[in-house]
């Protein structure tokens, strides 16, 4: 079968080009930025890119045309199929009939963590010889992959609440069917399509109503936003974690979280070291360790695939260490993302500094969504450096006044460059935040230094 897939650079779209390859279909693909990394995997496959979207890009006729949900009416190569009457699908709803309707699927939900989770659960499963498939929204590191198919009975999934296509706005994940679900949080986010909090809830008590009495719901205890999705109906077992009473827990942690026990109802089951830092992380690897013990993994094994574990690209990952200073490429674009990453790294640092180098660049930063809690999200860090874009909406140094002379804004790339190249000394720890590029600002920071 020909699938020709518009938008096809996007991780979660290349992601099913790299598994429709793998079921023997041939793939090609459209994007208005076709781009490296994923564009240097694709074509590694044999997958035949085209930049833009043109309606000539459907000739000759696929069998098939998955649109990817960046697409919107009006976009010329979405109208050809439509005037044209070609069948097309949603990139969620062609993974659950192609692959996952006959898998155990294991979900990971959530405002934040997701990526971390999914790839740290991957790898359990993987360590633990079950060899999975998984779709994960970023790199991972341990297999150089995004994505991959397998023959095995189970296949790990990123579970995004964003909306699935132009013609279905409900979020993806109502489309996978999981046995085993991690939902890591709720909280505010893709100010572009959910309206509040409320809507948010309801997608994922949508999900909630998908999910078997004979599933499994993994879920922090704590989370207040969570416990009222599970108050409007839930009809499947929950084991709880992060919380006075919940089920599992952390303990004997050091003061980075690399080092710490898995606490099953006031017994230590497990112990983990890792490389991994900041008590985010650590209860992203504590869902993981509950998800894989779900479906028989024993708990020393998960501990013991932490220890080989080497997270994933752009969740701070450290892109630079020489001359006493670290930097670290992160994707934090959420306040409560980028209050954990810092709290992490301040934890980590001892008495060097941490400097916050930051682009509001998510559809929600920009609109000014969070404008008025961003500030409190930098506590932790000894300076912080904002980046005002052409497309922010709002007056960044306006809602920054609370941080004082730690604060600086920009209005261009170059004279950050510039600041961090005559401001550092050892012992920092500089970590740059963008769901983008940030205009080459990580290549050039690294090049100065």
């Amino acid at each position: 079968m020909h699938i020709h897939i518009l938008g096809i650079c996007g991780t979660f779209m290349g992601g099913v080009a790299q598994i429709g390859r793998s079921l023997g279909h041939q793939v090609t693909g459209s994007d208005q930025n076709v781009y490296p990394p994923m564009s240097d995997q694709l074509t590694a496959l044999g997958i035949e890119l085209m930049n833009g979207y043109e309606p000539e890009h459907l000739d000759p006729t696929p069998d098939m045309v998955i649109v990817g949900n960046t697409l919107s009416r009006g976009n010329p190569a979405l109208e050809s199929v439509l005037n044209r009457q070609l069948p097309y699908i949603s990139g969620p709803e062609w993974l659950y009939q192609e692959v996952l309707k006959d898998k155990h699927v294991l979900a990971v939900s959530g405002t934040h963590g997701k990526t971390t989770t999914t790839t740290i659960l991957s790898w359990i499963l993987e360590y633990s010889g079950l060899n999975p498939g998984f779709l994960i929204g970023g790199v991972a590191e341990n297999f150089g992959l995004s994505a991959r198919y397998t023959d095995s009975e189970y296949f790990v999934i990123e579970a995004d609440e964003y909306d699935t296509a132009f013609n279905d706005k409900r979020s993806k994940f109502i489309h996978y069917h999981p046995k085993t679900l991690i939902i890591n949080n709720v909280e505010f986010d893709h100010a572009d399509i959910f309206h509040d909090i409320a809507s948010i809830r309801r997608e994922f008590h949508n999900l909630l109503r998908t999910i078997p009495q004979q599933a499994k719901i993994i879920a922090p205890q704590d989370d207040i936003e969570i416990a009222k999705v599970f108050e409007m109906g839930c009809w499947t077992p929950v084991e709880t974690f992060s919380g006075l009473d919940a089920e599992w827990s952390l303990t004997d942690t050091d003061r980075d979280y690399r080092h710490f026990s898995v606490l099953k109802k006031d017994e230590i089951v497990g112990k983990v070291s890792w490389s991994l830092i900041g008590e985010h992380n650590a209860n992203n690897a504590l869902a993981a360790i509950i998800a894989a013990h779900d479906v028989g993994v024993p708990i020393d094994k998960a501990c013991a695939a932490l220890s080989n574990f080497k997270s994933v690209k752009r969740r701070l990952e450290c892109i630079f260490d020489a001359k006493g200073i670290r930097v670290y490429d992160d994707f934090a674009h959420h306040p409560t993302a980028i209050s954990k990453t810092l709290k992490a790294l301040r934890q980590h640092a001892g008495e060097g500094r941490v400097i916050a180098v930051m682009e509001p660049r998510s559809n929600t930063m920009k609109m000014g969504v969070h404008a008025d809690t961003l500030a409190a999200a930098f506590v932790d860090a000894d300076q912080v450096i904002l980046f005002q874009a052409n497309n922010v909406d709002w007056d960044i140094t306006a809602h920054m006044s609370d941080l004082g002379d730690r604060c600086r804004v920009f209005t261009d790339i170059e004279e950050i460059i510039s600041l961090l190249s005559k401001d550092h000394q050892q012992g920092d720890h500089i970590v740059i935040m963008s769901n983008g590029a940030f205009g080459g600002l990580h290549k050039k920071l690294i090049d100065v230094l």
